[in-house]
């Protein structure tokens, strides 16, 4: 499997392509934006491994509400808007110090995405990506579907996590970390 070098095409090309379940258009999205959103990442304070675990995260929501992007917005402040609410959760789950997110983006043009109720093909492309992620969830090791369940699905902090299947925490932290690095690898088939 090569390294994908060229970005070629625009974002909404790369889109498009995607939408029509093509792996490498995603990818090169991904590769397009990987570094700006972990840049945000690191200087909101996140280490260098949660925000690599927080871009795996981000892009893996990315994927799964690809079908809900407005083009209204440029795909740069869609992801962006998604990666600051990723670390918002992230940090509200972990009661840290919250960082004020509440920049403005460049140009003094402030973010709000409008919170729209899907229609019916959004339910449907919804039900389809449903169902690939539980096809390559179905791929991964027990242990790691597992422990991506209780954290995503179930919602269970790492505490709790470590509680229930008699494990140290850091041990639950990097199977996380693990099963997130062979999930994403599935979505956008390539080793980074």
């Amino acid at each position: 499997m090569g390294i994908i070098t060229e970005y070629e095409g625009s974002d909404r090309e790369l889109i498009d392509r995607s939408l029509d379940n093509d792996a490498a258009a995603f990818e090169k999205l991904f590769l397009r934006h990987k570094d700006a959103i972990l840049g945000m990442y690191l200087k909101r304070g996140s280490t260098l491994s949660d925000a690599n675990d927080l871009l795996q995260e981000t892009f893996v929501k990315v994927y799964l509400n690809l079908h809900r992007y407005n083009r209204e917005f440029t795909f740069s402040q869609w992801v962006t808007a998604i990666a600051r609410n990723t670390l918002i959760d992230q940090t509200r789950k972990h009661r840290e110090n919250f960082v004020s997110l509440d920049q403005e983006q460049p140009g003094g043009a402030r973010m709000n995405l409008p919170s729209n109720i899907p229609t019916p093909e959004e339910n449907l492309i919804q039900s389809q990506n449903i169902r690939e992620f539980n096809i390559k969830m179905k791929q991964l090791p027990i242990k790691y579907r597992r422990i991506l369940e209780m954290r995503y699905l179930q919602e269970y902090s790492y505490e709790e996590i470590a509680e229930r299947l008699d494990l140290p925490i850091g041990t639950v932290k990097t199977r996380i970390h693990r099963a997130k690095e062979n999930f994403f690898r599935m979505v956008c088939k390539e080793d980074f």
